[in-house]
């Protein structure tokens, strides 16, 4: 089949990663939506809570690294074919759970499948973005993230209410078979393999990049370690754990204080949730856009992804911490929405990061690994913070402590990151 004289397939691409990110965070959400069903259904403690949102985390942080190492050997494509399959088969299997033991596995077993995605899709962006476009591209797909989530409270709260917590748990499953059957007729793994990409656009693509230099070293081995041992990987990898650690204590816990702290009932709270994750998501987008816009204004790429993060995660930090002292229910919506639209700001700042740092044919790899190392957070954040309210009877400790977190990753990039990248060759001491 002979190519087409022009083509903007790349923008095909990145609906299809949009689309998989509102999944995504639907199907994430679902639990947190559902939980005060589920608790009445099975007498659930708050320590029991925070350990059945942390369990999805267990498989999903170790998955991050696996999808990521996966995607560098056998292609984005097929990556993600099969982790949206397996997770959307796991949340269907949500709504046969019938006591906190079987609801853990399975939330468990579900974390596994939805570990590849970000760092499957980083590495779809960076096969099929030129370096021009890729920072706008990481967040327009990441945007889907908190859509999706904007988007779950309201779908879950009402197919919970309508026709109970275990039909929409199967409804969203369904969203995510079909949409692979989009992808998989739709997508490759690179743009150079698809009939539909012109070669004006593989031109445009790869614009920018050294293809010989690449070609070399990916034709030369280099130890796993070397990869994911950089300092850039860990410090990124130590400061997302923090940003995380932030997003996983406001997804997992904040639609259960709306209720249990203020009084709000489930069909209020599924709405007023959404507001913090629809400015989320025009964050997202607005990050990419600005790191972009510093980038092309100031031709200093590091600053301008490094001034994105630090500023707005500090700003992002401080307004949790206050959200916990707030005494009317309006100024704790404005202020955690304003505090997930700055934190959100920080996003695609860090994928682009990760791909400015290592080799194209190691992004899977590294940018896994630091995924992986990051989501470590949704493990201790759930689990800390149920604790935490059940000692003390009280969600402000939570506030602070994700508050302090938050400007502890802000200061790890500002001090740990001074080199655009790092070669391998330097790190065979590690």
């Amino acid at each position: 089949m002979s190519r087409p004289a022009t083509s903007r397939y790349r923008g095909i691409i990145l609906i299809l990663l949009f689309l998989a990110m509102i999944i995504n965070y639907v199907d994430r959400a679902a639990l947190s939506i559902a939980m005060p069903f589920i608790t009445q259904e099975y007498h659930l403690t708050p320590s029991e809570k925070g350990l059945i949102f942390s369990s999805f985390f267990f498989g999903y942080a170790l998955f991050c690294f696996v999808g990521g190492y996966l995607a560098d050997r056998f292609g984005p494509k097929n990556v993600m074919s099969c982790a949206m399959g397996f997770w959307s088969v796991l949340c269907g299997l949500t709504a046969t759970a019938f006591n906190f033991w079987s609801l853990l596995v399975v939330r468990a077993l579900f974390g596994v499948g939805e570990g590849p995605v970000s760092t499957t899709a980083n590495k779809t962006v960076n096969n099929w973005f030129p370096i021009k476009e890729r920072a706008r591209a990481i967040g327009i797909n990441q945007a889907g993230g908190p859509l999706g989530g904007a988007l779950g409270g309201p779908i879950v709260g009402f197919l919970a209410l309508w026709l109970g917590w275990r039909v929409a748990f199967v409804v969203i499953a369904a969203l995510g078979l079909l949409w692979l059957a989009f992808w998989l007729r739709l997508a490759t793994s690179t743009p150079a393999t698809h009939p539909r990409v012109s070669v004006q656009e593989l031109d445009l693509i790869h614009e920018g990049r050294d293809a010989p230099a690449e070609a070399a070293a990916a034709s030369v081995h280099t130890p796993l370690r070397q990869v994911i041992f950089q300092r850039s990987v860990l410090v990124m990898g130590l400061s997302l754990f923090c940003y995380n650690y932030v997003l996983y204590f406001f997804m997992t816990w904040f639609p259960s204080y709306l209720i249990d702290a203020r009084g709000i009932d489930l069909k209020s709270m599924s709405l007023v949730t959404a507001l913090p994750w629809m400015v989320g998501a025009l964050g997202f987008m607005a990050g990419g856009w600005l790191i972009d816009a510093i980038y092309k204004a100031t031709g200093r790429q590091l600053f301008s992804r490094k001034i994105v993060l630090v500023s707005c995660l500090l700003v992002a930090a401080v307004c949790i911490a206050l959200t916990g002292q707030m005494r009317s229910v309006t100024m704790v919506i404005i202020v955690m929405t304003v505090a997930i639209g700055f934190l959100m700001l920080t996003a695609p700042a860090y994928w682009s990061l990760i791909q400015d740092s290592v080799p194209s044919h190691h992004v899977g790899t590294a940018g896994g690994f630091m995924h992986g190392l990051a989501n470590l957070s949704g493990i201790v954040a759930p689990t800390v913070t149920g604790f935490i309210i059940q000692s003390s009877g009280t969600y402000t400790s939570g506030f602070l402590l994700a508050g302090l977190l938050g400007a502890a990753g802000a200061l790890v990039v500002a001090l740990g990151i001074t080199a655009r990248r790092a070669p391998l060759a330097n790190l065979a001491s590690i």
